[in-house]
């Protein structure tokens, strides 16, 4: 049974209310100031979040124990983290490599304590989700963030030609699975490695590794491990090459990975191609959500499982594509019931002592 769970920053607003109110009881929580609460909305020329406050490190125990604190004020528990410290010279191998891992160490060690059980990370150095258009008109006018290759292939350089390579990447990578998967197997923590959003093999000179099947499970050869896990993002699944062949469709491959593999779901859609894309309504996509989630009902998943990059509505200023209020509570509406028709009503659930 799945946690339906909303990202947020540990940073109260009014409309927390709102998703209680919609029945959800779960966050996958930003940290305050780290990598990906400063990345996500500078991708899409939106703005920031906010930054880090305080002498603590955003990724130290007292830091994530005051933020499951303010979640809890609220009503919520905090079941997983989609943010880290910086990591580029990880992903990178660089030197300082093992100051960042040592520092992804310590917030792996401070959620095992605290018992928050999914770390979501991602192999995307020097940028975050790419999109080239964040106000897409789409259905009734609510706007949708897009992609096309070309425009975005033309914006400023990430590096030099050659100067980053894929065997650089994969080596880093091992390296960095090396040291992290024991310490999260010891404090009970799964990593769940999203996927290069697009998913595609280049991006502004910089190669991209996580963006097939293949690599995917290659990855998870580097070291196996119930703790080295997957983060199932759908909408980047779905580009990818092995599925759009028809090789895999998406419901298989869940199948396929099972519930111990996927650590987390970004359960969204997208119309169109790798090349040229946009984010949709989860009613109106490419892909059949329901019978995905049927398959995550086959393999007994019960991690975390939210949606995103969802439209913005009318009446909304879209500062943050992809994560203005309306569309994410149109979202969880439509996952909470396709969730209730693959796994059962509350009731059967209750009588079988595992209501959410």
């Amino acid at each position: 049974m799945i946690k339906l769970s909303e990202m947020l920053p540990p940073r109260p607003e009014p409309w927390w209310q709102l998703l209680r109110q919609c029945g959800v009881e779960n966050v996958v929580a930003l940290l305050n100031g780290a990598e990906q609460d400063q990345r996500m909305f500078a991708s899409v020329g939106g703005t920031d979040f906010g930054s880090a406050s305080g002498d603590d490190a955003p990724w130290s125990l007292p830091a994530l124990q005051h933020n499951q604190e303010t979640f809890a004020r609220a009503g919520f528990t905090v079941v997983a983290y989609e943010d880290t410290a910086p990591m580029d010279c990880a992903r990178l191998g660089l030197p300082g490599r093992d100051e960042e891992i040592s520092q992804v160490i310590t917030q792996i060690r401070a959620m095992g304590q605290l018992g928050i059980p999914t770390l979501c990370y991602n192999w995307m150095a020097k940028a975050s989700w790419g999109r080239t258009d964040p106000a897409v008109p789409s259905r009734g006018g609510a706007l949708v963030s897009g992609y096309n290759r070309a425009v975005g292939q033309a914006r400023s350089a990430l590096v030099e030609p050659g100067e980053v390579t894929e065997d650089q990447l994969w080596s880093a990578l091992d390296y960095f699975l090396a040291a992290v998967v024991p310490v999260a197997e010891e404090a009970g923590v799964q990593l769940g490695l999203h996927p290069d959003d697009p998913p595609q093999g280049w991006d502004r000179n910089l190669p991209r590794i996580m963006s097939s099947v293949a690599a995917y499970q290659r990855m998870l050869a580097l070291q196996p491990s119930p703790a080295n896990g997957i983060t199932l993002c759908q909408g980047n699944f779905s580009l990818m090459p092995e599925v759009v062949s028809g090789e895999v469709p998406l419901p298989d491959l869940i199948r396929k990975l099972g519930g111990q593999q996927i650590g987390f779901v970004h359960f969204r859609d997208v119309r169109g191609t790798v090349e040229d894309f946009v984010e949709t309504f989860h009613d109106d996509g490419q892909t059949d959500m329901p019978e995905c989630m049927r398959a995550y009902a086959d393999v007994g998943f019960a991690g975390p499982m939210r949606p995103d990059h969802v439209p913005t509505m009318a009446g909304e200023s879209n500062d943050h594509p992809g994560y203005e209020t309306l569309g994410r509570l149109f979202a969880l509406g439509y996952i909470r019931g396709v969730e209730q028709a693959a796994f059962g009503h509350p009731s059967t659930r209750e009588s079988e002592g595992t209501l959410p």
